[in-house]
Formats: C-alpha cells, sequence, structure tokens
C-alpha cells in the first residue's frame, strides 16, 4: 500500500525537503495498515511533523483524517498546557497546595499534596474513585474529593493516577479561570494553533468521532509470565469495558480532564510541535523546560519497575534502557517527551530532531502487550525516518 502524505486534501511539506525519509514514513503506514487488515485496528491515523510542518497526515481503515479519536491520557497535556501557562502567569505555583483553589480536595489529610504532586503522579490517591453520577457536575465532584483518602504521603512514591490527579487540576483551573476547562484548552491553545482537540463538548458539537471499540482476546498466562513473571496482570481502572465508555457521547460531554479529549492524530503532531517552538511565547520559557526538559521525578515506577522519569506534566525517554517501554520509538533521543495514552495512542516530540508525532485509534486492544509492542513498532519506525 503506497500513502500519500496526505489523504484530505491537506497541505503537507515534502518530507525529503525536511530530511525524512519517505520510504521510513512508508514502513511505518504499512505496520498500521497490516493491523487494519487482521482486524485488530478498525481506525486509526498517522501523522508527523518536524520543524513546524506537517508532513504526514494519513487515515486507516473507516476513519477519515478529520474524524476525531478518543485519546485518553494524551489529553494529559492539554490540561497540562493550561495549567503550565497559569504557572508562568504567576497565577498558581508548583508548591502551591491543591486544596487552596479546591477546598473540598484538603479533607481527609490531603491539604499536602501540591500542584507537582499533581503533575508528577505523587500525590498519593492514585486510584481514587470518580465516576458516574458524581463526574457530572461540579457538586458531585467536590463530594467524591472530600471522601478521597491518601494511600500514600505525598511525594513519597510515585505511582501513576490515571484520572484521579488531574481532576483536581482540572478543579484548580476551573478556580483560577472561572470557566470550565475544555473551555479554556479551547481558548488558550486551541484556537491560537488551529487544533480541533475538544475536551467536555456536549453531543451535538463533537462531530464525527471514531467511537472505541474493543479488540482481541486478553494476554494468555504463558505471556503474561514471559514478561512480568506471573499469570495475571492487573489493569486497574484502565479496562477495555472503561475504555469503551468513551464510545458514549454523554461520556464525552463529562470533559475527563486526564482522559476525555477528543483529536486527530495531526492536532497531536501540532501541538507537539507547539511544545518545541512555543509559538508567540505561549508558554513562560522556564516552565516549560519543566514540562518538557526536566525531570522532577525518578522514583521507580511499581507496575513496570524502573525510573518514571516524570516531568512537570509529562514523561521523558531517557537515557536508559527503559525508554521504549516508555512508549518512546528505538530511534529517539534521550530527550524526547511525550505522553501516551490508553488503547495504543502515541504523542511525543523529540528536540534533537525537531520530530513530532501523532497516532490515534479506535481499537482497544484487550491484549496490552500486543498493544505496547504495536507503540514501540510505530514509534520506532517514525523515529527512524529521519534522514538529516
Amino acid at each position: 500500500m503506497r500513502v500519500p502524505m496526505t489523504d484530505a486534501g491537506r497541505t503537507a511539506a515534502d518530507p525529503e525537503s525536511l530530511g525524512v525519509d519517505p520510504a521510513g514514513l512508508q514502513r511505518a503506514a504499512d505496520r498500521i495498515q497490516a493491523e487494519v487488515d487482521t482486524g485488530r485496528l478498525p481506525a486509526a491515523q498517522l501523522a508527523v511533523a518536524r520543524h513546524g510542518q506537517l508532513i504526514l497526515d494519513v487515515s486507516f481503515g473507516s476513519a477519515t483524517t478529520t474524524d476525531r479519536f478518543v485519546v485518553y491520557s494524551c489529553t494529559k497535556a492539554f490540561t497540562g498546557g493550561v495549567i503550565w501557562q497559569l504557572l508562568g502567569e504567576g497565577r498558581l505555583a508548583l508548591d502551591d497546595p491543591a486544596a487552596r483553589y479546591v477546598p473540598s480536595f484538603g479533607a481527609n489529610g490531603k491539604n499536602a499534596v501540591t500542584i507537582a504532586h499533581l503533575l508528577t503522579h505523587t500525590g498519593g490517591f492514585p486510584h481514587a474513585p470518580l465516576g458516574p453520577p458524581l463526574w457530572d457536575s461540579a457538586e458531585g465532584r467536590n463530594e467524591a474529593f472530600a471522601r478521597w483518602r491518601l494511600d500514600t504521603e505525598p511525594g513519597t512514591h510515585f505511582e501513576y493516577h490515571p484520572t484521579s490527579g488531574h481532576w483536581v487540576l482540572g478543579a484548580v483551573a476551573e478556580a483560577i479561570l472561572g470557566q470550565p476547562l475544555g473551555e479554556a484548552i479551547d481558548e488558550r491553545l486551541c484556537r491560537p494553533l488551529g487544533l480541533t482537540f475538544g475536551l467536555g463538548q456536549p453531543p451535538e458539537a463533537q462531530g464525527p468521532i471514531a467511537n472505541p471499540v474493543a479488540v482481541g482476546e486478553p494476554p494468555s498466562p504463558d505471556e503474561l509470565r514471559a514478561v512480568f513473571g506471573t499469570d495475571s496482570f492487573d489493569l486497574g481502572e484502565v479496562t477495555p469495558e472503561v475504555l469503551t465508555m468513551f464510545a458514549k457521547p454523554g461520556v464525552r460531554a463529562v470533559g475527563v480532564p486526564g482522559a476525555g479529549g477528543v483529536a486527530t492524530a495531526a492536532d497531536l503532531a501540532r501541538y507537539y510541535q507547539a511544545l518545541m517552538a512555543n509559538p508567540d511565547g505561549m508558554w513562560d520559557p522556564e516552565v516549560l523546560r519543566l514540562a518538557t526538559q526536566e525531570i522532577l521525578v525518578n522514583l521507580p515506577d511499581p507496575m513496570l519497575g524502573f525510573a518514571a522519569n516524570r516531568s512537570a506534566g509529562l514523561i521523558i525517554a531517557g537515557d536508559d534502557a527503559n525508554f521504549t517501554l516508555r512508549g518512546f520509538g528505538a530511534g529517539c533521543s534521550p530527550r524526547t517527551f511525550g505522553h501516551n495514552g490508553a488503547g495504543g495512542q502515541i504523542s511525543w516530540a523529540d528536540p534533537d530532531t525537531g520530530l513530532s508525532m501523532g497516532f490515534v485509534t479506535s481499537g482497544i486492544d484487550a491484549n496490552n502487550l500486543r498493544e505496547a509492542r504495536r507503540t514501540i513498532s510505530i514509534a520506532s519506525k517514525v523515529a527512524d525516518s529521519v534522514s538529516g
């Protein structure tokens, strides 16, 4: 299959003029097409940009390049983008207790949790629950915040908070700005950058969405033992059943700050170009450095068994042997930063090469090991496409 640089009439730069090998991009596209052909990925998009220009924007399966996908934890980079602006504006500080802005959150000893703890997943309440019907209103969310209890002392342990920490970050931003987080993201990030990313949009405004669909079978006990040394693996709250809830327009309308965004692959690739270039001083340079270049937390990740490499809101590839397991391509530099999403969504940028990528899919693979291999393979092929 020969994949054009764009299949929706968008203007795309010539890859070779920007030092990117079209054959390398083709290998990434072929890898995705093979997954579509097997039925594992009903729909997908791939976008690649370099030096501020989009050079690849293609779709696979049932999607077009303008359909949006649920990008799950890739959303965290957009929620983070608003928080970083507030930090740069002096309206917020990393060592501020979150309860200063969201008083209900301070109950049950959580008043020591800071903005930095929330951004680095060291707040100590990784699996605090919040779902329907409480997530439908600020009153309900505050009720949940007040109930939550700490599992560990803030700042002492890293454990990924799939949604809980960003629920609080979203509430902090809303308290400061006096508007819904999704509106703030749209006004402060998406409109200036020309992105179609959306969070918390009402059903009638959502437009075409490639709804997530569960595919495949869970890994076998033998597969799990080979990787983890055990025949079971706890996915926590990130299960196919939970992820496919976002096929419902009403769930997407909630605007889950750490998981509920919808975007195209091109939105992701272009947003990460902005995080490298900081157009028109969108963010304070020092805050942006803390978000995209500085490892603030290298405590061990209990799920993976190695350093978490967390910045103020993102993941840094690092120079150890585990950077591909953090979701980056084998050809990425140690300075690569990004944040992938459940279901195999990919978003990162490499400051050393100027390359960024976005990959989105509607196929929620029940085999998380196969999904991880797919992520590394696609990301590696994109990273290796840089020729100069």
